[in-house]
């Protein structure tokens, strides 16, 4: 029998590949869809500002509640008033502390403490500036503010050092404190300050409290960052041995925490000293009147010179903890020389206050608001024509379009845009926060102004975004370009905000740029340090492999660094973000209208005082949105990782 031929089988084709659409596509198709629906519905479903919405005489009636209640209620006869009296009290003490040394005693002091935390070029950066406060003339107002950032301080040291080192040994509490640490932290200033007035009154009780809660993340965070990083090996050693929790604790992870702990009494201070000021509208004590004063007369000089003295105390507060955070022990002969350097210059300075007069001696003062004020003049005199060109280039050209687009578009086409692009960038999670924030603004009744607010952000974000990367750029490929740029980074960073608003003022007058202007001085620092870092941060055998293939200067810089540094790009762009609303919203002062007006309005007229509060909240879902979606995009990967997966 045959059989039959075996026949081959055909070949098994693969599956043809699905044809993807080009990445563009869906981006453009969105873009104009939003286009088409705002030409449709422009000019409906709009939410105009109404002064007399509902929910701000809602606001005004728990106010007046408080009022009536703020005596006879539990809570705020055992709990609110007791705080206030506490903060109060330990506001008097310091003060009164700090007076009683005379000048010559809290120079010696400063010089003292910068002694023991440096050694004598840290004593001799002390005594210098604490003394320069005095010959700028302002050394009581100098001495209040100090008191109000010392009292601050203390508090939020005395709260947050224990919270971080709960976070550090139980991921438990720092998923829960993590979040709320994120929203204290992206909260604009101002947003502090109407609740602090409704518990606990004006005066220096609300403005501790209210610096008090600014300047804690930054204790919490890098106590908890500290004691986390503290080797497994090294615990397991201690308690193998026999110690307790409470031991190991002590003898273990503190000290060897310590020097990490000393960064975040660094950063405290310095968030506590830049909040201190603008809790001047809240009639706080200090340097920030003068400030106030001078803002209101809009006398450069008036109001640089009082933030010349801010600068000051900031510089010695910083080089003393800095130096102090990185400081080695030598030995108990190193430990001699430096408290009795310490004991000496203390000594000295408290022998010399009843010698000296108590007050700083008059004739030893220096006057140079009258200079400051005649180049202030001459500048706006010789630049107008250029500055009222680039103020209207920028009004006409980009606020006033975009204004118009936002305020004119409907509310639910913006939310959905919104909802659209963090999705995208960010991801599902950031998107539906951004939307969730946006009807918030327009539950509080206050779109039109949260839209006007958004406006100036964005603008000044970009402007902001563009000099910080060019100027962090520059920085990481010339050493002597960023050491020649470090100075003035560090002096911006350490000015007071309402310093920036009176040149601002001067060059521009009172409008909205002058609020961009003045947040693009406070945010540019901190986005050009942030882009050097991450672009030096790029490894050298990348680098070096990537000039061995040919590539130029340039390629280098856009093929290589700028991808890797994506991270820091992302957050650069963050922080320069949340930093601009910051300034924005103080820029009310000087025209800028908006959410931040609304807040001013809130502090300054009773019948205000509920818009002033709901502007607070929706400042803060404003903030809450923006950071989500760019904190989202950190966490994503970016296209080209996606085109290769």
């Amino acid at each position: 029998m045959v059989s039959a031929p075996v026949q081959a089988a055909p070949p098994v084709r693969a599956p043809a590949r699905a044809r993807r659409l080009p990445r563009w596509v869906v981006p453009v198709a969105g873009v104009v869809a939003g286009v088409a629906l705002y030409v449709l519905f422009r000019g409906r479903a709009v939410l105009p500002h109404d002064d007399d919405a509902t929910l701000f005489h809602w606001l005004n009636d728990a106010r007046d509640w408080v009022d009536a209640n703020r005596n006879s209620n539990p809570i705020f006869l055992y709990v609110v008033n007791y705080l206030r009296l506490g903060a109060s009290e330990v506001f008097a003490l310091i003060q009164g502390a700090l007076v009683a040394l005379g000048w010559p005693g809290l120079v010696g002091l400063a010089a003292g403490l910068g002694w023991l935390a440096g050694g004598w070029r840290i004593a001799l950066v002390s005594l210098v500036g604490f003394a320069g406060l005095g010959v700028l003339g302002f050394w009581e107002a100098s001495v209040e503010t100090l008191a109000l950032t010392l009292s601050a301080v203390v508090l939020s040291l005395l709260f947050g050092i224990p919270l971080g080192i709960w976070a550090g040994r139980s991921p438990r509490v720092r998923r829960i404190v993590t979040p709320v640490l994120d929203v204290m932290q992206i909260m604009p200033t101002f947003s502090y300050l109407s609740p602090m007035v409704l518990l606990f009154l004006i005066g220096s009780a609300s403005s501790t409290i209210a610096t008090m809660i600014y300047a804690m993340p930054p204790a919490i965070r890098i106590t908890a960052l500290a004691i986390e990083r503290v080797s497994g090996v090294t615990v397991e050693a201690s308690e193998s041995l026999g110690a307790t929790g409470w031991q190991t604790l002590r003898k273990v992870r503190l000290p060897l925490a310590l020097n990490t702990i000393m960064l975040g009494v660094n950063q405290t201070i310095a968030a506590a000293l830049s909040m201190v000021p603008l809790t001047a509208l809240i009639a706080a004590p200090g340097l920030g009147e003068d400030l106030l004063r001078a803002l209101a007369r809009v006398n450069v000089g008036a109001a640089l010179v009082p933030g010349i003295a801010i600068v000051l105390i900031a510089i010695v507060l910083d080089r003393m903890t800095r130096a102090a955070a990185q400081r080695r022990d030598g030995g108990s002969r190193a430990r001699a020389v430096r408290w009795g350097g310490f004991a000496v210059l203390t000594a000295a300075g408290l022998a010399l206050t009843p010698v000296l007069a108590q007050e700083f001696p008059e004739q030893w003062q220096v006057q140079i608001v009258r200079p400051i004020n005649d180049v202030a003049d001459w500048i706006e005199a010789h630049w107008y024509a250029f500055t009222g060109f680039i103020n209207d280039v920028v009004a006409y050209g980009l606020l006033n379009p975009l204004q118009h687009v936002l305020t004119s578009a409907p509310w639910w086409l913006i939310t959905a845009a919104v909802l659209a692009f963090a999705w995208r960038v960010s991801g599902p999670a950031a998107g539906l926060v951004a939307a969730v924030c946006l009807l918030g603004v327009a539950a509080l009744g206050l779109w039109e102004h949260g839209m006007e607010t958004l406006t100036m952000v964005l603008v000044g974000s970009v402007i902001t975004i563009v000099a910080g990367l060019a100027l962090g750029v520059a920085a990481a490929r010339s050493r002597r370009f960023a050491a020649g740029l470090r100075p003035l980074l560090d002096a911006a960073q350490t000015m007071p905000s309402f310093s920036y608003l009176l040149p601002a003022v001067a060059l521009f007058g009172t409008t909205r740029f002058t609020a961009i202007m003045a947040a693009f001085i406070y945010a540019v620092p901190v986005v050009a340090r942030v882009v050097e870092d991450g672009l030096r941060a790029v490894p050298g055998t990348v680098m070096e492999a990537a000039r061995s293939t040919g590539s130029t200067d340039r390629q280098l810089l856009w093929k290589v660094q700028l991808p890797m540094a994506r991270g820091s790009l992302l957050l650069a762009a963050n922080q320069g973000i949340v930093m601009t609303l910051a300034m924005v919203v103080i820029g009310a002062l000087v025209g800028a209208g908006a959410l931040g007006y609304d807040v001013v309005a809130g502090f300054a007229q009773q019948e205000d005082y509920g818009k002033g509060l709901a502007a607070g909240v929706a400042l803060v879902l404003l903030g809450v949105m923006l950071d989500r979606i760019t904190q989202g995009a950190n966490g994503r990967r970016s296209p080209h990782k996606k085109r290769n997966a």
